[in-house]
């Protein structure tokens, strides 16, 4: 049984300028982003911080564009890319499963979904979770996982629970709203460190996937394989991997052609 909670926001105009001169007049690229720390994020003072950003900021530029990024309601993604109020999904989104959906660019790095718990919680393993409360983010991986939309060695659960933002996931979680939260390792690690010893993830991952940068498909064909192309460079430079670890993560883990795991 599923439960969606959605939340709402305002998106701000966008638009695409023509003119090619200064950055400030570079040929604007609108990108799609959920709050997906350390990936995709604003600050207090509201400048966009996080993994996916500041390779878009690298890779538009050596390109020729500006980015120009959006926050979202995740679950409107699709609508959004349909209408062009935004050009691509750029936020730690996962391939697998969805090739034929988009016009992608990538991979250019892998992830794991992963379960997240009160540290005082008896539940050690995945086969644990068998009947209890899950919450995981609406139109995620996770949420196909759990509803059992993609084949895994989940058990079955008592209540799967969808929310809007990660913010509503955290808060059932520390509310006893539900027994877990599931989702992306980065996004989750955030918590169990920012947490300082009340939440702990569990050693095993029920799932792995590639992440890549959605366009709406048979659009952007060009600029989808320039970008790949870009990414690719990037990370042979080390460029990549100099980001990734700013930000905390085992690049060893998550680029390309490292240990996938």
């Amino acid at each position: 049984m599923a439960f969606l909670l959605a939340g709402s926001l305002v998106l701000g105009g966008c638009g695409e300028k023509k003119e090619k001169a200064a950055d400030s007049e570079l040929p604007e690229l609108v990108i799609g982003m959920d709050y997906f720390e350390p990936y995709s994020y604003q600050t207090s003072d509201g400048e966009y911080k996080g993994v996916d950003v500041e390779l878009a900021e690298e890779a538009l530029q050596r390109l020729g564009y500006q980015p120009k990024f959006e926050n979202i309601v995740w679950e409107d993604k699709d609508e959004l890319l349909a209408d062009g109020t935004i050009d691509c999904l750029w936020s730690s989104y996962s391939m697998n499963g969805r090739e034929d959906k988009y016009q992608w660019a990538g991979p250019y790095l892998y992830s794991r979904q992963m379960v997240v718990v009160k540290a005082e919680s008896e539940i050690q393993t995945l086969q644990d979770l068998k009947g209890k409360r899950v919450a995981v983010q609406a139109t995620t991986k996770a949420e196909d996982l759990f509803l059992h939309n993609i084949a895994s060695d989940l058990p079955q659960m008592e209540q799967v629970n969808c929310f809007s933002t990660t913010n509503e996931l955290y808060a059932a979680l520390r509310k006893n709203y539900v027994d877990v939260i599931a989702g992306h390792e980065a996004m989750l690690g955030s918590l169990v460190q920012s947490g300082k010893g009340i939440y702990r993830m569990l050693e095993e991952s029920p799932y792995k996937s590639e992440l890549g940068i959605a366009f709406k498909k048979e659009t952007h064909g060009e600029l989808a394989a320039d970008l790949t192309e870009t990414l690719k460079e990037m990370q042979d430079e080390g460029v990549t991997k100099e980001i990734v670890t700013k930000y905390g993560l085992d690049a060893d883990k998550i680029l390309p052609g490292g240990e996938r795991k």
